[in-house]
Order: C-alpha cells, then sequence, then structure tokens
C-alpha cells in the first residue's frame, strides 16, 4: 500500500494544479523563507536551495510526511530573472528575453524526517521578437505582475513561445514526469481516484 501523506510547500494554484493532474493526494502549507540570492550563488544553486528550504520549513511544522518544495528560476545570461518590480522592470525583461533562448530552472525538494532527495530539471525556450508595444500591452493584461521572468507560459505569455525544448511542467512549476518518478521511487502514489 502507498504512503499517500504528502504536503505541498507552497500557496501556488499552479503546481496544485499540476500535482492533483498527476492524480496526487496532498494538502498544502505555505513556506515563509527569505527568497534573497546569495553572494556568488549560481541560478542553479539558488533555485535548489530555495526548493530544499521550502520543503524543511514546513517539514519542521508537520510530522510523519513527505514534504515538497519547488521553486522555479527564470534565467538569461547567467541573470536570474524574478518577479518584476513594476511596468518598467517586466518590459525591460521581456524585451531581454525577446528573440532568444533562455532557460527555466525548476528544483524539486522532498523532506521527511531525515530523509532528502532532490533534482533539478533546466529547460529552454526561445521567444518570438517582441515589441515594446507588445510587452506594454501584455504587462495592461496583469498576468505578468506576480510571474518570474514576467511572463506565464500556460497563460497569454503563450504568444511569446517559439519553442520549448525539455519540460513544459517545469516552466509552469512543476516537471510532471522526473516528480511523479521520484514520488513513485518514495512509495507515494499517481493516478488516484477519489
Amino acid at each position: 500500500m502507498a504512503d499517500t501523506a504528502l504536503v505541498l510547500a507552497s500557496a501556488s494554484p499552479r503546481r496544485r494544479e499540476l500535482l492533483a493532474q498527476i492524480g496526487v493526494r496532498f494538502s498544502c502549507r505555505s513556506a515563509d523563507i527569505d527568497e534573497s540570492v546569495l553572494e556568488a550563488e549560481t541560478s542553479s544553486q539558488y533555485v535548489s536551495r530555495l526548493a530544499m528550504q521550502k520543503a524543511l520549513a514546513v517539514a519542521s511544522l508537520e510530522s510523519d510526511v513527505w514534504v515538497l518544495g519547488s521553486d522555479t528560476s527564470v534565467v538569461c545570461e547567467q541573470q536570474i530573472l524574478g518577479k518584476p518590480a513594476n511596468k518598467d522592470d517586466a518590459v525591460a525583461t521581456l524585451l531581454m528575453l525577446s528573440g532568444r533562448r533562455h532557460q527555466v530552472l525548476t528544483a524539486v525538494a522532498l523532506v521527511r524526517g531525515e530523509r532528502q532527495h532532490a533534482l533539478l530539471v533546466t529547460t529552454d525556450v526561445l521567444f518570438k521578437t517582441l515589441s515594446r508595444a507588445e510587452c506594454e500591452q501584455y504587462w495592461e493584461t496583469g498576468e505578468p505582475q506576480d510571474k518570474a521572468g514576467s511572463y506565464a507560459i500556460q497563460g497569454l505569455g503563450a504568444v511569446f513561445v517559439e519553442r520549448v525544448e525539455g519540460s513544459y511542467s517545469a516552466v509552469v512549476g512543476l516537471p510532471l514526469q522526473e516528480t511523479a518518478q521520484l514520488l513513485q521511487q518514495l512509495g507515494i502514489a499517481i493516478w488516484q481516484q477519489d
């Protein structure tokens, strides 16, 4: 019998939807951590550290359950592109991504007591060439305001994407194939029926 005790250390509706999509039973508990980039920290170190810190923060409040933490970063030219501070920031970010390839790094960490497992998935995303007017118009939709890299691939921002090489779901917020494989290895069932 598979152990279904899983807590998602996230308030992200996208991560909840993705985990539910593969039939995993879970509860949610948000993790409050400092998401500042440390000095000399690479993008892969950063995203992996945040995923683990989220899992550990919630695991310290829960007992005898697996806790899944995840974090996603958009990276262009080794620069981590976080959520935009304002319209000018979002437009500048989108113009930086315009006509170029960038990486989306998503880390997943699973913690239960002293046991820890982690994975990192990198996906390449190629944007079409964007005009400033398109970027400004997109900002006005409200969608990019709380999104890393100032866009949502699963939303209106999909029109900017020419090609995805790697895990589409990782760009949304959780690499489903890799996460499902790790969950199953730990005895957490997927494809559960209500």
